[in-house]
């Protein structure tokens, strides 16, 4: 048993980095240059557009991981964007579980991520048009305009590290070498996909299945520590947050930084799904089958939890073939990720009623896809 477990833990720290984190890496830097070259231009076109607003707040909530969601947060806190608009951000909010079943699972992204954007983009023009909670929100940024000028509604804050004589230069030099593990670890999953996903060896050497091996093992003690320690003394934007990088190298950082943040809870789901596995025996995929339409009020009620922790796990399992794609679009819809953190740190009352305006359309779709398709165990997944 003790010989099965360690093995587990080894190829699943080792297959979520190549499988997964290397992917998510490249994706968060794309989404952090262009807010740096951009400089704000999107946000500012969203508070002119007031009709498009809650297109605009979907489009945003779209993109894998949090942080195109939580910069629509202050916007909404400062008076500029409509409470349907901050519904419609956090309906579509895709989050870090999305990076997962991008890489694994890309067929049941499109459809998940697609019917998340279509119930976003309804939810929040119904809101705007039939004023549900237009008062609520009203009353909110009246008593809240004077202490929304920045300070806790700020989500694009950057944490400044402390500087150790020590442990701020070693963390630059493992940034580095993390975003070398990190390119080889894009060109090992990447063929690995065009071979068709094989079973892959856990050995060490020169070859495909070595490189994989140390590379994977590699990026996720590196991530590891990136997680753990290094964040503390290297300025950057907190994990899950987004913001608008002040120069390119920011944006690097930032990149790795959330990228560990991601890696260190993609392992955290493989272990939790592989080890239920074999300390139980437990077939995950029967139990979640014999629930039946409680997999999918259980996938949306899940969303309800803020973080992407959580979804990931949900989304790895999905992955495995242990949950039915009517569980994963309900809680596509109504996970709200990091994006609900800046609305709780100012107003809880408006994060409780926004996540729950997420919750009923998940509610309707997952149950809807449940009875006319079925559970539909690993549609999508490679």
């Amino acid at each position: 048993m003790v010989s099965e477990l360690a093995d587990v833990f080894l190829v699943s720290i080792r297959d979520a980095y190549v499988q997964v984190s290397a992917f998510v890496a490249v994706t968060v830097l794309a989404f952090g240059l262009l807010q740096y070259y951009t400089r704000g231009a999107l946000l500012e076109r969203l508070e002119d557009s007031e009709r498009l607003q809650p297109l605009a707040g979907a489009l945003l909530g779209l993109t894998p991981g949090c942080g195109g969601a939580i910069v629509v947060m202050p916007l909404y806190l400062r008076g500029s964007v409509s409470f349907g608009t901050v519904a419609a951000t956090l309906a579509a909010t895709a989050g870090d579980s999305a990076f997962v079943i991008l890489a694994l699972a890309p067929e049941a992204a499109l459809y998940a991520y697609g019917l998340a954007f279509a119930a976003a983009v309804l939810t929040g023009y119904a809101i705007d048009e039939f004023g549900v909670g237009v008062d609520r929100v009203t009353r909110a940024v009246a008593r809240l305009e004077p202490a929304t000028d920045g300070g806790t509604a700020d989500a694009c804050e950057v944490t400044p590290g402390r500087d150790h004589r020590l442990l701020t230069p070693l963390t630059n030099a493992v940034l580095a070498g993390w975003w070398v593990l990190a390119l080889a670890g894009l060109a090992l999953g990447a063929t690995y996909l065009l071979r068709g996903a094989p079973d892959v060896a856990f050995e060490v050497g020169v070859g495909f299945d070595g490189l994989f091996t140390v590379v994977g093992v590699a990026g996720t003690l590196v991530s590891l520590y990136l997680y753990a320690v290094g964040r503390r003394f290297v300025p950057s934007s907190p994990p899950g947050r987004g913001g608008t990088a002040g120069s390119r190298g920011a944006a690097f950082r930032s990149a790795a930084f959330e990228t560990s943040f991601v890696t260190v809870w993609v392992v955290a789901g493989y272990l939790v799904y592989e080890f239920a596995v074999v300390a139980t025996g437990v077939e995950i995929q029967a139990a979640a089958a014999a629930a039946g339409l409680l997999a999918p009020v259980g996938g949306a009620l899940l969303g309800l939890i803020p973080g992407c922790a959580p979804q990931i796990v949900l989304a790895t399992a999905y992955a495995e073939g242990a949950v039915p794609f009517s569980a994963l679009a309900a809680n596509a819809i109504s996970q709200d990720g990091d994006a609900l953190f800046p609305l709780l740190a100012v107003d809880k009352t408006a994060a409780v009623v926004a996540s729950l305006y997420t919750t009923l359309p998940a509610l309707a779709v997952g149950v809807g896809l449940h009875l006319v398709y079925g559970p539909m165990f690993g549609f999508g997944v490679l």
